[in-house]
């Protein structure tokens, strides 16, 4: 029996809920503004639905057989909904709390639904507060459960596809589609009973430590066979988080939580690039401000492909001109300018410059680089100290992870607790220094160790210890910009191991990967918008003099529709070869401007690893851009453009490299680009030129 529906209209979004027999708030369905579902009507929709409010207490168990990790848990049902406010805030944003209390432990849970105006993506957090005077052990808190995903669909096991994103090491966002019944969510024949409540088939992704995206991207999407829906979600934390999909009411369940307890869910009536457009103007509005994403400066960085942690005052000064010469506008010394020899990794964190590797003076270095137009930038881990660095020996015992009353060690290296004052004012001490007096505007904030097990010092929990301290990471980080507003910031964790939007709403851009083969690259490179904007998305492009044209040209063009980290030894290149990297720097430029406001598509499906040919478009105003990659295969491909079927005016010309051959025909009555590459190794840049 339905006791009451609460229905939430927004500008962009209907969200509905009921009041379910037992006293809880459920989630009903979110549509697009104005649109219902016929399903929607039926008694046997509300049925399929689930608790929104769905936490756990040390002590109690499942009420139901084979439930959820997320779901099931008796306190979930005694969550009785209490109120609900709506509110509108000053900049337009949508503001829904759903209140509930729980008598017997004397819990209050509140869930708050936020959407901005204009984008079609519905952003939960949940608050746990103890209105009791015992104390209560809570160990989940989820932040969003939906029921009914799949109601529609009379075989719903057999219409729908789940997508997850792997997102290791040198192999980052790489998708997979699995049909529900191989991911073991499926008919049972056990809803038709009609006496029993329980999930019995459940698939989920999680993460345990300190790399949020070490193996997994905290994404996934459920879509309808025919693209007509889509179903999509991330994780909003840069520490652990679990969500999982499961049979509920012979229908489908979402239910996803990190420790920070946020998590945002897209439903659009359209299929995945739709759900990510939406995504990705989420992501827009919800990051910090930072003049770089507007500007998507020019960065070049010493690393990849080029001094590989060995830099030198020579070696440093050679690059400084080439790189002018192809329009960087940062340039960023990586690691080792602390290090007086290449046996660091167990050293670092004092911060210090080497007075071996740079004998003239740092500061001499850097105001080179500075006299020359460059923005000086440096490479730095944070968070970590080298157990023979004399640092650790000179902060407390609980400045650092604690693992059974001892320092922890990761591959000797001690992790830093962000929680600490000493620890967070020495850092802010060592990073005003480099600024104000070495003139640095851009730090790369990498982290190279991962740590699963959390931290006992001051913390009921190693759990409650490492998510304060990842809050606490994230505080002085935003810290750090609100006393240096000029700083660029990028995120790195062994490339892409921390990809998630904490990290991403707080710095300024994301590395994407530390694969060193452009080849394989252009995977990463054609998939990296599902994860990160395009703005955000810091992507290698290194040449090598060693390098054919066509192979330096796609390492050009994987990084030309996200943010050019340009590297390599351009200080060996010849003039031809030089030419052809200025040439692709100068492109950028160009479309730079257009890049921070448009949106992704794939017409050749999302990226698969081992594909021959790759494409990703970025559609602007009255204009879209198309970059292709030719891996091997036969020489011409066929994109279905599918969205300008009709479209007669359309034109593709050739943006990159304008010096090396390419074809591209418009077919506009089937709706399909016929692109033509001579090598088998090969990427050009188009944009299309919309009528």
């Amino acid at each position: 029996m339905i006791e009451k529906k609460i229905f939430w209209a927004t500008d962009i979004l209907d969200v509905s809920l009921i009041i379910n027999e037992d006293g809880n708030a459920c989630i009903l369905d979110i549509l697009p503004h104005g649109v219902q579902h016929q399903a929607s009507k039926s008694p046997y929709f509300e049925e399929a639905t689930v608790p929104l409010l769905a936490i756990r207490v040390a002590g109690e168990g499942s009420e139901y057989k084979n439930s959820g990790v997320l779901l099931g848990s008796p306190i979930t049902r005694r969550l009785k909904y209490v109120s609900h406010d709506a509110r509108r805030l000053d900049d337009g944003t949508y503001v829904l709390d759903i209140a509930a209390d729980d008598e017997v432990t004397g819990l209050s849970a509140k869930t708050t639904l936020t959407v901005f105006p204009g984008i079609p993506v519905v952003r939960f957090s949940t608050t746990v507060t103890n209105r009791g005077h015992q104390a209560i052990t809570l160990t989940q808190a989820a932040s969003a459960v939906i029921g009914g995903l799949t109601t529609r669909e009379k075989e719903w096991w057999n219409s729908y596809t789940v997508s997850t994103a792997n997102n290791s090491w040198f192999r980052e966002v790489q998708w997979r589609h699995q049909t529900l019944p191989d991911v073991g969510v499926d008919d049972f024949g056990v809803a038709e009973l009609g006496s029993d409540r329980s999930a019995y088939g459940v698939f989920a992704l999680s993460n345990r430590g300190t790399w949020s995206t070490g193996a997994h991207l905290p994404m996934g999407y459920l879509q309808r066979n025919d693209g007509g829906e889509t179903w999509l979600w991330q994780i909003e934390h840069n520490g652990s988080w679990r969500w999982e999909l499961g049979d509920w009411k012979d229908s489908v369940y979402l239910a996803a939580t990190g420790p920070e307890s946020k998590d945002h869910v897209s439903h659009i009536l359209d299929g995945y690039e739709a759900a990510f457009g939406a995504l990705t103007a989420y992501r827009r509005r919800l990051r910090r401000r930072h003049q770089d994403n507007d500007n998507m400066s020019l960065i070049f960085n010493d690393y990849m492909n080029c001094l590989m942690g060995d830099p030198d005052e020579q070696k440093v000064l050679a690059l400084v001109q080439p790189a002018l010469d192809c329009g960087a506008e940062y340039f960023v010394i990586d690691a080792g300018w602390y290090a007086d020899d290449g046996n660091w990794w167990d050293d670092v964190g004092f911060w210090e410059p080497s007075t071996k590797r740079f004998p003239s003076g740092f500061d001499t270095l850097l105001r080179k680089i500075r006299a020359n137009g460059l923005i000086p930038g440096l490479w730095m881990e944070p968070e970590v100290i080298g157990v023979r660095c004399e640092v650790a020996n000179q902060l407390p015992k609980d400045a650092f992870f604690i693992d059974a009353d001892h320092k922890l060690i990761e591959r000797k290296r001690y992790q830093l607790d962000f929680r600490h004052p000493l620890v967070r004012e020495r850092m802010h001490g060592i990073i005003c220094k480099l600024v104000k007096d070495y003139g640095v505007g851009y730090f790369k904030f990498d982290y190279n160790i991962e740590v699963v097990s959390g931290t006992t010092a001051n913390a009921p929990s190693p759990g409650a210890g490492q998510l304060d301290h990842n809050r606490a990471y994230l505080s002085w980080v935003n810290e750090v910009f609100d006393r240096h507003p000029g700083l660029v910031i990028e995120s790195c964790s062994s490339g892409a191991a921390r990809m998630d939007y904490a990290m991403l709403a707080t710095h300024s851009l994301q590395s994407t990967s530390d694969q060193q083969d452009p080849v394989r690259y252009a995977a990463i490179a054609a998939a990296a918008p599902t994860a990160v904007t395009p703005e955000q998305s810091a992507t290698w492009a290194y040449p090598q003099k060693s390098w054919p044209a066509e192979m330096n040209a796609l390492t050009v063009v994987n990084s030309l529709l996200g943010r050019v980290h340009l590297s390599g030894r351009l200080d060996e290149l010849e003039a031809g070869q030089l030419k052809l990297i200025k040439d692709g720097m100068t492109v950028y430029k160009e479309i730079r401007g257009d890049l921070k406001t448009a949106l992704p598509f794939w017409p050749l499906g999302l990226p698969k690893w081992h594909d021959q040919w790759l494409a990703l478009g970025l559609v602007a105003a009255r204009k879209a851009y198309l970059a292709v990659w030719r891996r091997g295969g036969d020489e011409t491909v066929t994109l279905p453009l599918t969205r300008w079927k009709g479209t007669d005016g359309l034109r593709a010309v050739l943006l990159y490299p304008a010096s090396l051959e390419a074809d591209a025909k418009w077919d506009g009555q089937e709706g399909n680009l016929h692109v033509w590459l001579p090598s088998s190794v090969s990427a050009r840049l188009f944009r299309l030129d919309l009528p």
